[in-house]
């Protein structure tokens, strides 16, 4: 059986290669962190909570002390990048095109052919496991296709990750933040504060304070998936699915979605709004931001309009 495990393998060796690659261009910063990453991944469900702990700190110093750095490490050149552009055109997206292909048409008929009965992948997680199997079939076909240099598709990836620097793991660290809040009963201190805010009875409110909740966590929290264990904990359970009989995959999705508005427009976000500004060299590094408000907005007015009908009107 493939389990979820062996995305952890595959994604931990990808860091190693990152790690060895820049190790071996004398960037001691940039190296030590990948490998400290790749051990999380690689060992990290075999050592204890200390030493997982231990890891984070650990890359936390490097990056806070400035030890990570940008990369430009030789792949192809920009005559063979333009050469390819020009006679491929947008052929040229058919690798990227493969990921999400081979992870939704490979869901689809494992789970409703007879594939489901092999029990090849583990339950719950085909989809997942076929998106990183599908990473690695575009590889594959990249690599016949093109025929680059053997060591690009790891040059590149390095120098994309060096770009992006500690914030490419920003999300895994605010997704583990928002368990340890669930954990710590954040969740129950707001579910009782808001249950003495909204009316007895008041769907429709609850389901506001839910969306808003979602928003306004992801915005201090920087990722949706920190603010939910809360806001689950908070409203989306008791209130919204035990007291009032929503439908819990709407509320679940939409949830989602209504604190990916947060994301939108926060700075906290900084793998998404942040970053992007600093590789655009933009003058304002907000400018990402106020962009994406005026959809942000709208978008999670629908989200409560549509986890209102969706989890109550429809459901019930």
């Amino acid at each position: 059986m493939i389990t979820y495990e062996w995305l952890y393998v595959l994604a931990g060796a990808f860091f190693a290669i990152w790690s060895a690659l820049s190790l071996r261009d004398r960037r001691w910063g940039n190296g030590a962190f990948w490998a400290l990453l790749a051990a999380s991944f690689l060992l990290g469900s075999h050592v204890s909570d200390i030493v997982n702990g231990l890891l984070v700190l650990a890359m936390v110093a490097i990056a806070g002390a400035g030890g990570l750095k940008r990369s430009d490490p030789p792949t192809t050149s920009a005559g063979q990048r333009l050469d390819f552009s020009a006679l491929l055109g947008n052929r040229l997206f058919v690798p990227a095109l493969i990921v999400p292909i081979t992870a939704v048409a490979g869901t689809l008929l494992y789970n409703y052919t007879p594939l489901n009965e092999t029990a090849l992948f583990e339950e719950r997680r085909e989809t997942l496991i076929l998106f990183g199997i599908g990473v690695l079939f575009a590889l594959a076909a990249a690599m016949v296709w093109l025929k680059p240099p053997i060591l690009a598709p790891a040059e590149e990836g390095r120098r994309l990750l060096d770009s992006i620097g500690w914030a490419a793991i920003l999300p895994q660290m605010l997704a583990a933040l928002g368990a340890v809040f669930a954990l710590a009963g954040v969740g129950d201190i707001i579910g009782t504060v808001a249950g003495g805010i909204i009316p007895q009875g008041s769907v429709f409110v609850t389901v506001v304070v839910f969306a808003l909740g979602m928003a306004l966590f992801t915005m201090i929290m920087g990722n949706a998936f920190a603010a939910f264990p809360v806001m689950a904990a908070a409203i989306g359970i008791p209130l919204l699915v035990e007291q009032y009989g929503g439908n819990p995959a709407v509320i679940g999705a939409v949830g989602m979605l209504a604190g990916f508005c947060g994301t939108l427009m926060t700075p906290m976000a900084a793998n998404f709004n942040i970053v992007p500004a600093a590789l655009l060299e933009l003058k304002d590094q907000n400018g990402v931001i106020r962009q994406q408000i005026g959809t942000a907005v709208p978008l999670w007015v629908c989200n409560v309009a549509i986890l209102y009908v969706g989890a109550f009107l429809l459901w019930n």
